[in-house]
């Protein structure tokens, strides 16, 4: 024993259901593990100061009353994660808070990105916001300059009184000063309501401070306790910044609280602990209690996770990257780590913005309490979950099936090893027969389902399968956090942890050919044991905007000494001595005109130019050659070393180790159920009975009182001092067979899993890689896998619009070129007559080949922002003949065996558009080649995926489980349409809509309820318009598509079989069915939404939506004057409306709806990149219809122009109102205005109409009103029930990391 008083470091996690605690204290010393559980107010008032009263008992020697306050005589430190500020902002439970903005932004929150959050939901559900009211400010500044200016001309700031300089060095124009005697009448007003908690977000206010700064100082001097913006975090995006200081203003005061309350317990209070008490941030550095804030809580306990994996398991000489699995009771966490921890800068929980450095960590749905469902012939986990009560069945209080249960029935969980903390009294055992009673009856269920020639399944083979789907469920988000960024996720070691993570390590590994898991030796605790193992870090960053290209070293250089100083002050204020902090320095870097930053640590060269084209190259497989390198933010991370260095790595103690045998048991053998060989004799072993370089060959069960790790057949444990591993030790067996005439339910789950991953992957690949705003920020594209005859597959759901479309134009392709295509060719197409829906959706088709056969097809469609015509932005309201709309293309061969054809792009794009009278080439060459190149890639990227599918499952399997897919979605739709047919007792369902030019779409729906069939007769539609509106059969499909998944009650997978029940009727030559020169830019965008209407009409199911995407274009150039070409640029943007209210909802407000759900563009980023001030986007309140639920509001949208440009609206529903249903009142038609300014000072106001083009001048404004949503019912019978925006229910998820921005572009666009 070590001489001399030794103080203890503690280290606590507070979990949702567990709170884990660790004391260590050194060499010599034992450490000490507390577990207790989070809750239990009959035995403490709080878990983390019991664990603590717990430790200290240890550490001293005597009995501590738990009424007696703790001393911190004995203690180095307390370092905590805790869920407080999560539980806070999931439950919706923070501070009453209010949230001060600009004029004209009070709806910034409400409105976001105008996507809903999930496409399919007719109701679209919001949760609750957080602040409860809104104060404008009458204060506005713009930036002066615009990025897209192909002539910028010096600016003299000092020639102007109202210019200056942002701390970006962008210059700054002051529109308006906030007039402070309004500002504090405005914040007394707040404080006689009851408010005391104040979120300030003004535009610009990232760059230009002051405005933001002035009003805090009033509000601190009247009390206010005062999130503000851009000290939280300074970077672009009002949006998110608004979302983050609210949640600040949220979380803090409830942070506070805790903190307050958790000091109670010791002597002196929460100020007695000086720095000896810190909190785990989502960034995975401690910070003192006192620097702690709700916004940087969010991942405290996660955080700690990963701290610990990558500190105990990470081995540098090795270089093996790891994959981090945190398996808990509902959820679990996933990570990677290859040296250095990965940060993301803004992420979404609980659909609030986040902008704040976080670790890179990532939710899955899937822990030991999800639950089991068998639906539509299909195994499913989760996402619902069994939560801590009732738990599992196996919990004894009546819980469901749940991931538990199906390991303790398999024999995997020892119930014996387990502390009697279950049923109604908590003093029981887990309960193995609750578990079989329940797979007993699923099985019949099962079973009866499959019918009587095929072999029944035992409850162990149903378990079993359950998490073999659990397994591949974690594949999925694993598979795009590696592939999608260029790493092979084999050539990753898998690091699995907390409670329940020894049970499924090996399914994992295997599904992802992994051939090491590393569980260490804390694996249960390892959140707590890694904030032990955790650094003090401070973290600043300021914004920038430098050219890397010019000669700006020495100014970054003075830059990150600045930084330095501040993060060195705060460290050593906190006892930090100058040698024991450390910094890391980052570049947040960016290509010029893109959109995607990438955060570069300094090289050893510093040279950070080719730091950042190496990550760019790594992660996207391209680089831009003529493009300038942008820097955004100069970042600090200031680093306190505290943590415990001397950390054994697994990989050397496996070569130090005498390996040899594990001799034998204390325990018995036990029966344990393996899929394949069945039940197995098995192993028991408990870890401490076995000494370093033991190894143990699987089927084995290791255990001790805080884990269970299994080792299955094939697998050889090696028990190291720190560690266990587990290697491949003998090949996995070859797949089973296939039996074609029968469908395994398990393996249709993992296919459906696997087919959605490639397509989600290629999504995520097109969306990182691709240049332009329209990919990448308004999320304008999707991606999908089709069958060899051009059937869609796999649709990770992006665009409704593009759901069924997509599957003609492959077909086109399919049938056109037959067998003459080869491996490396990839196909360009975007003709309305080749399966397009219109010309700027451009779609690349790739085949996928297979021993020198076609078996799939892999496609990307994205919308790009110019492909020439006689508009900016290609898309003019007047087009009469499709070549005013720009490039026409067939089919181009655009990649021919492996060369990309970059001449005949410019020729297609540039050369052919721009010979038609009026119209120009494409305006965005450029950008055109750079996002097709993307969607090459990202096809690739799908094809390779598939081919590497087919080679470990078989191309007979994949392809017999393809249909098998389809075949399930098939029945679904037709289960769906009987029910729909009792419901309206059998009668015709018929409707009729129309355009505002006067066209007509008549729809008759007749059900075959012995079938489930249905015919959709679109005859007495009107003939196609000598106009744009003319929409591509194609357009309808994916009409029919989106509003049959809408209305399926269930998740199911999204394709071609939801067309197989449906027979559609269509004469040739309508608005549906045009001739392939008619013009067609608005059908896509417009009549497409028509459709929905017209369907969902008909089947009764809702009030109109707003009907249109209000579809904005402006730029100027692209013409050619005197034989040269006038440089220039194009914008596009879609706006939001009214959605329709349902016979138990309200509509909601400010939403795109049905066909489309594109993002819409940061008002900060548009102004700095185009010659426009954004005065207003807002509620248009009081425009959605009357009803019992009433319709949603749609949006009011200012924008006044600062330089001359060409300015073209496309909408609808401006002549015919969006319906009500039942009684409910019709939405209010949309209103295009246009405030103009003439020479002599007269200002007018102008109706624009529906579609409408003009060349606006500076100082004009576009103002867009668009159209309110239907309401349902008679309002006379006004509810107050259907809520708009609803108090969270059910797993929502915590960590949200890289994965986010592409769950969010899946499940909202």
């Amino acid at each position: 024993m070590t001489a001399g008083p030794v103080l203890a470091r503690i280290a606590i996690d507070r979990g949702g259901t567990f709170t884990d605690s660790i004391c260590t204290r050194g060499e010599g010393y034992e450490d000490i593990v507390v577990k207790l559980l989070s809750v239990d107010p009959s035995n403490y008032k709080d878990a983390p100061t019991e664990c603590i009263r717990r430790i200290l008992e240890k550490v001293t020697g005597r009995a501590i009353p738990k009424s007696e306050k703790l001393k911190l005589d004995q203690v180095e430190s307390i370092r905590m994660g805790t869920t407080v500020s999560t539980n806070a902002l999931l439950e919706r439970q923070g501070e009453r808070c209010a949230l001060i903005t600009t004029k004209g932004y009070r709806d910034v929150m409400k409105i976001g990105m105008q996507a809903r959050p999930s496409i399919f939901d007719l109701s679209i559900k919001k949760l609750a916001f957080l602040y409860e009211e809104v104060v404008e400010v009458d204060e506005r500044v713009t930036i002066e300059t615009f990025a897209q200016d192909p002539n910028p001309q010096p600016i003299d700031v000092e020639a102007d009184t109202a210019l200056t300089r942002g701390v970006t060095g962008d210059i700054i124009r002051v529109i308006r000063k906030p007039d402070l005697e309004v500002v504090k009448k405005q914040l007394e007003e707040l404080w006689d309501k009851g408010f005391r908690s104040l979120a300030i977000a003004l535009v610009h206010s990232y760059t230009f401070t002051k405005h933001e700064e002035l009003i805090a100082s009033l509000a601190k001097d009247r009390g206010f306790s005062v999130s503000i913006s851009h000290q939280l975090q300074p970077m672009i995006k009002i949006v998110s910044r608004a979302n983050s200081a609210t949640a600040d203003a949220y979380l803090t005061p409830v942070t506070r609280r805790y903190l307050e309350s958790f000091g109670e317990g010791f002597e002196g209070g929460i100020d007695a602990f000086g720095n000896k008490l810190l909190f785990m941030q989502s960034d995975g550095g401690l910070c003192t209690w006192n620097n702690f804030s709700g916004l940087r809580a969010i991942l405290s306990g996660p955080a700690g996770g990963v701290i610990g994996f990558t500190r105990t398991c990470y081995d540098e000489t090795e270089g093996v990257p790891l994959i981090g699995c945190d398996i808990g009771g509902t959820s679990t966490d996933v990570s990677r780590y290859n040296g250095k921890l990965e940060h993301v800068f803004e992420t979404a929980v609980a659909q609030v913005i986040v902008q704040a450095p976080q670790l890179d960590i990532n939710t899955v749905a899937a822990g030991g309490g999800s639950r089991l469902f068998y639906r539509n012939g299909m195994f499913i986990v989760g996402p619902e979950s069994a939560g801590a009560h009732p738990g599992p069945a196996c919990y004894k209080k009546g819980g469901p099936l749940a991931i538990t249960d199906a390991n303790l029935v398999l024999g995997r969980l020892l119930p014996e090893h387990f502390p009697a903390i279950f049923g109604p009294n908590e003093d029981e055992p887990l309960d193995v027969e609750a578990s079989r009673k329940l797979f007993t009856e699923m099985a019949e269920k099962i079973n009866s389902a499959r019918g009587v020639t095929q072999d029944k399944l035992s409850i162990e083979q149903i378990a079993a399968g359950f998490l073999q789907v659990a397994s591949e469920a974690v594949c999925r988000p694993i598979r795009t956090l590696t592939e999608a960024r260029g790493h092979e996720s084999s050539k990753h070691h898998l690091v699995m942890f907390g409670g329940a993570g020894g049970q499924l390590g090996t399914g994992i590994a295997s599904s992802l050919g992994i051939s090491r898991i590393i569980i260490p030796r804390f694996s249960s605790i390892l959140s707590a044991y890694g904030m032990s193992l955790a650094d003090v870090v401070s973290e600043i960053q300021e914004p920038t905007s430098l050219n890397l290209g010019h000669d700006v070293s020495s100014a970054i250089k003075d830059r990150f000494a600045q930084l330095e100083n501040t993060g060195a002050g705060r460290l050593s204020a906190q006892g930090f001595s100058s040698k024991s902090i450390r910094f890391e320095r980052y570049l947040n870097c960016r290509y010029q005109g893109s959109a995607t930053q990438l955060m570069i640590a300094q090289p050893e060269d510093q040279d950070f130019t080719a730091a950042f084209i190496a990550e760019h190259q790594q992660q996207f497989g391209f680089t831009l050659q003529d493009r300038a390198i942008m820097c955004d933010d100069i970042r600090v991370r200031a680093i306190g070393v505290s943590g415990i260095s001397d950390i054994n790595s697994p990989y050397a103690d496996f070569k130090k180790a005498s390996l040899t045998p594990f001799a034998g048991s204390q325990y018995p053998a036990k029966k344990v159920f393996f899929e394949g060989p069945g039940y197995l004799d098995t192993a028991v072993v408990r870890l401490d009975s076995i000494v370093s370089g033991n190894q143990v060959l699987g089927p084995a069960i290791l255990f001790d009182t805080t884990q269970t790790i299994l080792v299955e057949p094939g697998y050889i444990a090696t028990v190291l001092s720190e560690h266990v591993l587990i290697d491949l030790h003998t090949p996995p067996a070859p797949p089973a067979a296939l039996d074609p005439e029968h469908v395994d339910p398990v393996k249709l789950a993992v296919m459906g899993h696997r087919f959605m991953s490639i397509a989600e992957q290629m999504g995520s690949i097109l969306r990182q890689i691709s240049i332009s705003t329209n990919i990448k920020e308004r999320l304008d594209f999707s991606c999908a896998l089709f069958s060899p005859d051009g059937g869609l597959v796999a649709n990770a759901p992006h665009i409704p619009c593009h759901l069924g479309a997509m599957s003609h134009a492959v077909r086109f392709q399919a049938n056109l070129h037959g067998d003459t295509l080869e491996p490396g060719d990839c196909l360009l197409s975007n003709h309305p007559s080749a399966g397009g829906s219109h010309l700027p959706d451009c779609t690349v088709i790739v085949p996928a080949f297979h021993q020198g056969k076609i078996v799939f097809w892999t496609a990307a469609r994205a919308h790009h922002a110019d492909i020439g015509g006689m508009a900016a932005g290609s898309m003019p309201p007047f087009s009469k003949e499709i070549w005013q709309e720009g490039a026409q293309i067939k089919s181009f061969k655009i990649v021919k065996k492996g060369v990309f054809d970059e001449a005949g792009v410019k020729f297609h794009f540039y050369d052919e558009p721009g010979k038609y009278p009026g119209c120009a080439g494409t305006r965005t060459l450029a950008d055109n080649i750079s996002d097709l190149k993307a969607q090459i890639a990202s096809c690739h990227r799908g094809a390779m995926l598939i081919e590497s599918l087919v080679q470990q499952d078989s191309l007979e399997v994949v392809q017999f489980y393809m249909a098998a897919i389809q075949r399930t979605a098939e029945l679904a739709v037709r289960d769906m349409l009987r029910t729909i047919y009792k419901k309206h007792e059998g009668k015709p369902l018929q409707a009729m809509d129309s355009m505002d030019c006067g066209a007509e779409i008549h729809l008759k729906i007749d059900i075959n309820p012995e079938t489930g069939g249905a015919t959709f007769d679109f005859t007495s539609t009107s003939p196609q318009v000598y106009g744009n509106l003319n929409a591509p059969t194609a357009i309808l499909y994916s009409g029919v598509i989106y509003v049959l998944r809408s209305l399926l009650s269930v998740d199911i997978p999204l394709n071609q079989g939801c067309l197989l029940p449906i027979e559609i009727i269509l004469p040739k030559g309508t608005i549906l069915s045009p001739s392939e020169d008619a013009a067609t830019v608005g059908g896509n965008v417009d009549t497409s939404q028509r459709v929905t209407d017209t369907i969902l009409r008909a089947f009764q199911a809702c009030g109109a939506s707003q009907g249109t995407c209000n579809n904005l274009t402006f730029g100027y150039g692209g013409q050619k004057v005197d034989g040269k070409q006038i440089e220039g640029f194009g914008y596009y943007e879609t706006i939001a409306g009214g959605a329709g209210a349902g016979p138990s909802w309200q509509g909601q407000d400010c939403v795109h709806v049905h066909m489309t759900n594109t993002a819409i563009g940061d008002v900060e980023i548009i102004e700095r990149q185009y010659p426009v001030i954004i005065h207003e986007f807002s509620q248009r309140v009081g425009s959605g219809g009357a009803g019992k639920f009433r319709g949603g509001d749609g949006c009011v949208r200012d924008i006044e122009f600062t330089r001359k440009v060409d300015v073209a609206i496309l909408s609808q529903r401006r002549a015919i109102a969006p319906y009500g249903m039942c009684g409910g009142e019709p939405g209010a038609k949309g209103v295009n205005q246009w405030i103009r300014k003439t020479e002599d000072g007269v200002v007018r106001l102008i109706n624009l109409g529906g579609n409408n083009e003009c060349v606006m001048n500076a100082g004009d404004h576009i103002i867009i009103n668009t159209p309110g949503g239907g309401g349902y019912g008679l309002p006379d019978d006004v509810s107050d029930v259907g809520e708009k925006y609803a108090s969270p229910q059910g797993l929502l998820s915590r960590a949200n990391g890289f994965l986010a921005s592409f769950y969010n572009q899946q499940n909202t666009n």
